[in-house]
């Protein structure tokens, strides 16, 4: 097998297997005693909410201050780090105390993609999703590690270099939030320009201030002729091929409806089919669920489709609103306000007597499609601006990884790489190519 970590190392480099670096740590504890840990991407934190309990808290490994945890699953590829916490971690994770090492090398090293696709290489399974690599494999990897000066001198690099990157993707982000955020208020700005109602939020209600010049406040259950969702049970009918079934998941982010991603269902034709399936500029909304309020439109439906009952469908009457502004009307933040002021229970939802409430400002019909239009126009530059964003974070993340692997496996030296200038033409080079 060929050893990815020691083809670029420089020779003077020391030559270990992993086991002579690290111990493995096999103490047993329970979560009462050493309070549990989840092992992720961004290192080792204290148990996510999110996070699938064991009902054998009793039986867990152990963790230190300064041990490497890393998942021993190929599923949870990357997911690993040096804690900063005592606690437990479930049986699957490999717990290692770093002996001939600097932690904190060992954190980037271990982390590097070129470690995990070694560690990954080690293991062994039956398919891809069971893969699993155990300690007594992982051990007989190769390294090359430089003395422990070098180690620091290169764990300074790295923190000082990914804080960097980790800051302009920070930036990034927090713009895409904000484009996010200009897309609800699209909508509004538009109803403004084209002399139409205020909207004013008070604690109880989201209000429309009627202000005549042909316009009018409709509520959703005036404006459409169906209001109807999925059957439950039809989870049950999900096989390889068949019928579309859309569900929450299949709203995307910009108010898109994603079919590639929609689960099949046995081919239907009962009175229930005809009336969840899907029509061409139907609008769907999220009533349940964690994407609660989300709001999918599709023009044209390309196949015979099905929603499920988290979704409510909403066929508008074409003499009350355009179609595609009832969906855009929804998804902004006048639908998603009223959405919010609804919801109700201890599990958020939504149910079809407060979707129909929903006070909508209604344009003469004259304009309702030049509305929309703009209103398109807007999404289409704001979407257009967010991708630019998102491939960008995308090339920071690449150069980053990058630049982790080529610091730890000796490819460069970073004495010499810090004084260069490279590291600022890469990242400019990345801004300029996305145009940001």
């Amino acid at each position: 097998m060929t050893d990815i970590m020691t083809l670029a190392s420089p020779p003077y480099w020391q030559l270990h297997r992993l086991g002579q670096l690290f111990r493995e740590r096999k103490e047993k504890g329970s979560d009462k005693d050493f309070p549990p840990l989840s092992v992720t991407m961004g290192g080792i934190v204290p148990q996510l909410e999110t996070a699938a309990k064991t009902d054998d808290g009793d039986n867990r490994k152990v963790v230190r201050v300064g041990d490497y945890v890393i998942n021993s699953r190929s599923d949870r590829k990357g997911s690993g780090g040096i804690s900063d916490h005592e606690g437990s971690v479930s049986l699957i994770s490999i717990v290692l105390e770093p002996r001939n090492i600097d932690p904190h090398f060992a954190h980037h090293l271990l982390r590097s993609p070129a470690f995990q696709e070694e560690f990954y290489r080690w293991g062994h399974g039956i398919v891809a999703d069971l893969w699993t690599t155990r300690y007594a494999d992982m051990k007989n990897i190769r390294l090359r590690v430089p003395d422990l000066a070098t180690q620091r001198q290169i764990v300074d690099f790295l923190d000082r270099e990914t804080a960097r990157i980790d800051l302009l993707i920070e930036k990034k982000q927090r713009f895409i939030e904000t484009l996010s955020e200009s897309r609800l208020t699209a909508a509004p700005s538009v109803i403004r320009a084209f002399g139409g109602p205020e909207m004013k939020e008070t604690p109880n209600i989201f209000d429309i201030h009627f202000n005549a010049n042909g316009w009018s406040v409709g509520r959703v259950k005036h404006v459409v002729k169906l209001m109807t969702s999925g059957s439950r049970g039809w989870s049950d009918l999900i096989q390889d091929d068949g019928e579309l079934f859309l569900q929450s998941g299949n709203i995307g982010r910009r108010n898109e409806i994603v079919l590639s991603e929609a689960k099949r269902i046995i081919p239907q034709t009962n009175a229930e089919a005809r009336r969840t399936r899907l029509k061409d500029a139907d609008t769907l909304v999220c009533i349940t669920g964690g994407r609660t309020g989300a709001v999918g439109f599709l023009e044209t439906v390309p196949e015979i489709a099905y929603v499920n009952q988290h979704i409510c469908l909403l066929r508008p009457r074409p003499e009350k609103v355009y179609a595609k502004l009832l969906a855009q009307l929804l998804y902004s933040e006048i639908g998603q306000r009223q959405f919010s002021l609804f919801q109700y229970g201890l599990k958020q939802g939504l149910g079809f007597s407060q979707v129909g409430e929903v006070r909508l400002p209604i344009p003469p019909k004259d304009l309702q499609q030049t509305i929309s239009s703009e209103i398109d126009r807007i999404f289409e530059r704001i979407g257009s601006t967010q991708s630019l964003q998102e491939r960008s974070i995308d090339r920071l993340k690449e150069y980053r990884s990058a630049l982790i692997t080529a610091a730890v496996t000796g490819q460069i030296d970073v004495a010499t790489y810090a004084k260069s200038g490279t590291r600022n033409r890469r990242l400019d080079a990345i801004q300029e190519e996305m145009g940001a």
